[in-house]
């Protein structure tokens, strides 16, 4: 949106304005640099986040979706490029067979494990660059205000 258009704009457009521009700088900056260490994207490394702090590292592939806020497409599409690079493998449910998990694998839990390091270092690098303490910790809190929390239920669970 040009500057003349969004300095008539309400201060709340004004800022989901720059939350959009800020999201989509330090995606791009952040996608290039696990890239060209990791051979990863964001979406992957934050599928391979998931799945590591997940109970036996699974996941439902619908709840998966819901968490990396993608369509069952999109997850679909995505979990097919880790399960090709052996990162991820699918299981399904004992109790319902219409569930199907993405599970990590090791070879993915090794690969997560060594792009967290340089990953976390880089978005420290890149925040701490532009914000003190306090103002990261403002900006943490702010944020969190704006998240809003849907927990699905296991397999066998009722919605």
């Amino acid at each position: 949106m040009p500057s003349q258009v969004l300095s008539t704009q309400s201060v709340g457009v004004r800022a989901f304005a720059a939350l959009l521009r800020s999201h989509a700088t330090a995606t791009r900056r952040l996608n290039a640099q696990l890239q060209a260490d990791h051979g990863l994207t964001i979406s992957d490394y934050e599928v391979l986040l998931r799945l590591s702090s997940a109970p036996d590292r699974r996941m439902r592939r619908v709840d998966l979706a819901g968490q990396v806020l993608l369509t069952a497409s999109g997850i679909t599409r995505l979990l097919d490029g880790l399960e090709r690079s052996g990162y991820v493998e699918r299981a399904s449910c004992d109790t319902d067979r219409r569930v199907v998990y993405a599970v990590l694998t090791e070879k993915g839990a090794e690969t997560f494990e060594r792009a967290r390091g340089s990953h976390f270092a880089q978005i420290d690098d890149l925040f701490g660059a532009r914000l003190d303490e306090d103002e990261l910790e403002r900006l943490q809190a702010l944020l969190t205000q704006l998240v809003e929390s849907d927990a699905a239920p296991d397999c066998g669970e009722s919605p």
